[in-house]
């Protein structure tokens, strides 16, 4: 059996979501697929002398709300369907979050690691100018994402402005704090996450003091998610991993320790005091709270019979697939599901906007107040939805986004 893509994923969530709501079939269809996609390609000098070309990619999926918002992955398997999957998940985000704003995802097929930070610039302000014309603070903002960072933000904000003749600070979020970035960018996804993963332990009636987690993925989510769930709740990490293999330590692991392990030896395997463990273990260990922070479909209808956490928080992109999450609400495991979970990072990022247009900076503890208030209200109206439907987790998040989006481009006239 061919395995789905994830647009093919994304559209059948959206799918099981028209038939709840009942949607017209000219709506329907046209949330189905991007209202806009870029190609590009983008010649590069290298350090050597040669020239290499890259493929890029801007996809805008729907802006019925407000301008599209969205990331810009660097990655060698970049592929134009998970960009559509990753805008149309950004648009049920910043619409289940009451956000002013659409959905839109990039991509540039390369492979940073081998690239040096001069081809890296040269790279992202290419990239910039084969794109400005169709991005802009009130049209499409782009942000950091897989492999790509505040510096990455900074050298596109600044050939964007030098494009447009003005500085445009607004157009990119995600820049240094230095630059018009915001406080408390750096973890808003794992905070995010966590803040809801708080209302949910409620929920379920979970100590989280006492509670054992496991995560998948230990890049910036991943090491932030460990860290605030210990600082903040004094839960124990028994288990982690990245894309070389895991590690697990029944008594608990230092997130701090692994992380500079990590760092050390790229990779956390063989960090002392722990027994190896593969991702594929990891995701079916004993424990309260499975946190996926990798790639997309790690949780398929094979493995998810055999998962017992009792909540899983998805703070990764797509990491279940939709035979699984029937399996696991049949199980009684609670999802929060990633549109809701991992939205921390696009509501700061819109606080950053903001921040942009007023010229008035926050500091860091109103951020996280704001992003606290408006991610836990939004847990609750996809709880509440649940009930009322009697649907799971992700069928909820999706009623009440796409609602919001159908509403809005019946009232501008569209369909």
């Amino acid at each position: 059996m061919k395995e789905k893509n994830p647009f093919e994923i994304c559209q059948a969530q959206l799918d099981q979501c028209a038939a709840i709501l009942k949607l017209e079939p000219a709506v329907h269809q046209m949330l189905r697929v991007p209202m806009r996609e870029i190609h590009v390609t983008i010649p590069v000098r290298m350090d050597d002398g040669s020239t290499q070309i890259f493929r890029g990619f801007r996809v805008q999926y729907n802006n019925a709300l407000g301008p599209t918002k969205g990331g810009i992955r660097f990655h060698p398997d970049e592929t134009i369907d998970t960009l559509r999957a990753l805008a149309a998940w950004m648009t049920w985000k910043t619409s289940l979050l009451g956000l002013p704003l659409g959905g839109g995802k990039g991509g540039v097929i390369c492979n940073p690691k081998a690239m040096s930070q001069g081809e890296l610039e040269r790279l992202s302000r290419g990239y910039i100018d084969q794109l400005a014309q169709f991005l802009g603070p009130d049209v499409d903002i782009p942000a950091p994402d897989v492999y790509t960072n505040p510096q990455i933000m900074a050298w596109m904000m600044d050939q964007y402005s030098k494009i447009v003749g003005k500085n445009q600070f607004g157009v990119i979020t995600g820049k240094p704090v230095g630059l018009g970035g915001s406080p408390g960018r750096e973890d808003a996804t794992a905070r995010g996450g966590l803040y809801v993963l708080r209302e949910a332990a409620k929920e379920c009636g979970l100590d989280l003091s006492s509670a054992t987690v496991a995560i998948q993925g230990y890049g910036n989510a991943g090491y932030h998610a460990a860290s605030l769930a210990c600082r903040l709740f004094g839960c124990k990490i028994v288990a982690i991993s990245d894309s070389q293999g895991g590690i697990y330590n029944g008594d608990g692991l230092v997130p701090e320790k692994v992380l500079e392990h990590k760092k050390k030896n790229g990779s956390v395997i063989n960090c002392p005091g722990t027994v190896p463990v593969s991702n594929e273990e990891l995701l079916e260990l004993k424990v309260d709270i499975l946190i996926p922070c990798a790639l997309e479909n790690v949780i398929t209808e094979k493995n998810a019979p055999a998962i017992r956490a009792k909540i899983v928080a998805e703070f990764a992109n797509g990491p279940t697939v939709p035979e699984a999450d029937d399996i696991l609400y049949d199980k009684g495991v609670h999802v929060i599901p990633d549109v809701l979970c991992n939205s921390g990072g696009v509501t700061v990022s819109y606080f950053e906007m903001v921040q942009n247009l007023y010229m008035y900076y926050w500091p860091e503890k109103e951020v996280y107040e704001k992003l606290d208030q408006r991610i836990t209200a939004a847990y609750y109206n996809v709880l509440n939805a649940s009930k009322k439907y009697r649907i799971n987790m992700r069928q909820a998040a999706y009623t009440v986004a796409v609602k919001r989006v159908a509403d809005a481009m019946k009232m501008r006239g569209w369909v």
